[in-house]
C-alpha cells in the first residue's frame, strides 16, 4: 500500500491514539501544530525524535554536530552499520522522513553555541534537552528561560537517568529550571564515553521525555514540573526529588552574559597542539624517546602502546604531572576530545611546556 498525505492517511496512522479518550482529535491536532527541538542526535535524541514523530508531531528540528560511530550503535539505534560515519541530525532525519508524512524534520550539523542559541531556539515550541555535553545543558537551559521556553531535560550516569520539565509556565509562574536544581556546572561528572552506560536505560529515558513532550502539548496528565524524576536501572527504582524555583530572570541574564559555555569537543583544535598519528607512530617506531611521556586521560583504553600514565579526565589536575621542561607530553582519549581537555589544561597551567593532543585519538590511529 502507498500512503500519500491524505485525510485518510492520517487517520490510519494515528487511529490508535485519536482513540484515547484524553487525546482524541483534539489532541492529536495539538500535536500537529506544535514545533519542538532536539538537541543531541544520540542514544537519548534519536529515540526521542522517532517517537515524536510517529506521534504526529508537526515540526522537529534535530541539531547534532557529531557523526554516527560504532561504539555507540549500542544503544543509538536508529543508526544501522551503514551509516558509520554519516553525520548524525542528517542521517536521522532521512530515517524519520521514510516513515512520517505529517512531521516537517529539518537539521543542522553544526553545533549549538552561545553565539548562535537564542536565534536556533526562538521559534520552537519546547526544547528537548538530549544532550551529554554539561556546557550545551546549561546553555540550553539559561537560553529557555531568556526566551520563555520549556525544556524536557534528560541526563544519565552508569545505571542512573534523570528526568525533569524545566521552566514551564502556569498560573504560578515558571517552574524551576536546571539552575535551581544544580547551581553551578560540576565538570567532574564524565560523560557517556568516560564512564559507560547501559543500553536499557537509555531508552528509558528517551521514553520518559517523549512522554512529557507529549503531555506538555496536548494538556493530558501532570508534567513533571518542580521535580527531578531519578531512575535507578539495577534496583529498578524511581525517587522524585523537589525543586522549588530560586533564580530569577534576571539573574539568569546575568550568568548568560557573563558565561561562555564553551565546550571543547564542540569547537575546532588547534593545529599546534596536535600530534598526528603517523608522527607518532614514527616515533615509536623504534624505542620511545626517554623525552617523550605518553597519558592516557580514560581508563580501559585499547591501546596499540604502552602508556606512562593514566589520569582519568574526571579527576584531571595538571599538578598530578611532575613537569620537565625538557620532555614532550602528548595526551591520548578513544576520539581526542577529552585529551585535548587535558591538554588544554596543562597548556594554562604550564605554558612553556610542550604538550600535544593525538589528534583523534586512538580511534585514528
Amino acid at each position: 500500500m502507498k500512503f500519500e498525505k491524505t485525510p485518510k492517511s492520517y487517520n490510519q496512522l494515528f487511529k490508535r491514539q485519536i482513540t484515547l479518550a484524553e487525546i482524541g482529535e483534539e489532541g492529536q491536532q495539538k500535536l500537529q501544530d506544535a514545533s519542538v527541538v532536539v538537541v543531541g542526535c544520540g542514544g537519548l535524541g534519536g529515540t526521542i525524535a522517532v517517537y515524536l514523530a510517529s506521534s504526529g508531531i508537526g515540526k522537529i528540528h534535530l541539531i547534532d554536530f557529531d557523526e554516527v560511530d560504532a561504539s555507540n550503535l549500542h544503544r543509538q539505534v536508529f543508526y544501522s552499520l551503514g551509516d558509520v560515519g554519516k553525520p548524525k541530525a542528517e542521517t536521522l532525519s532521512n530515517f524519520i522522513q521514510q516513515r512520517t508524512l505529517f512531521t516537517e524534520v529539518t537539521y543542522s550539523n553544526q553545533p549549538l553555541l552561545k553565539s548562535n542559541a537564542v536565534e536556533t531556539l526562538f521559534g520552537f515550541d519546547i526544547i528537548v534537552d538530549a544532550t551529554d555535553s554539561l556546557p550545551t545543558k546549561y546553555l540550553l537551559n539559561d537560553v529557555a528561560v531568556l526566551l520563555d521556553r520549556p525544556v524536557v531535560y534528560g541526563s544519565l550516569y552508569k545505571f542512573d537517568g534523570y528526568v525533569s520539565v524545566f521552566n514551564s509556565s502556569d498560573e504560578n509562574g515558571n517552574s524551576a529550571n536546571l539552575r535551581d536544581a544544580f547551581p553551578t556546572m560540576n565538570s567532574d561528572i564524565p560523560n557517556c564515553e568516560e564512564a559507560g552506560t547501559l543500553n536499557a536505560i537509555v531508552g528509558m529515558i528517551a521514553m520518559a521525555q517523549v512522554n512529557e513532550v507529549l503531555k506538555l502539548i496536548t494538556g493530558v496528565g501532570q508534567p513533571l514540573k518542580n521535580e527531578l524524576l531519578i531512575y535507578n536501572a539495577l534496583q529498578n527504582s524511581f525517587l522524585k526529588i523537589k525543586l522549588k524555583p530560586k533564580f530569577s530572570k534576571e539573574e539568569i541574564q546575568q550568568i548568560f552574559n557573563e558565561e561562555s559555555y564553551l565546550d571543547v569537543t564542540c569547537l575546532g583544535q588547534k593545529e599546534d597542539w596536535q600530534i598526528r598519528s603517523e608522527e607518532l607512530k614514527s616515533k615509536l617506531a623504534n624505542q620511545k624517546p626517554s623525552n617523550l611521556e605518553i597519558i592516557a586521560v580514560l581508563p580501559n583504553l585499547q591501546l596499540p602502546f604502552a602508556v606512562d600514565k593514566t589520569l582519568p579526565i574526571q579527576n584531571f589536575s595538571p599538578e598530578q604531572l611532575e613537569i620537565d621542561t625538557n620532555k614532550t607530553y602528548v595526551m591520548v582519549c578513544q576520539k581526542g576530545f577529552n585529551s585535548y581537555k587535558a591538554t588544554q589544561m596543562v597548556r594554562e597551567k604550564y605554558p612553556d611546556v610542550n604538550v600535544l593532543n593525538l589528534s583523534g585519538g586512538i580511534e585514528n590511529y
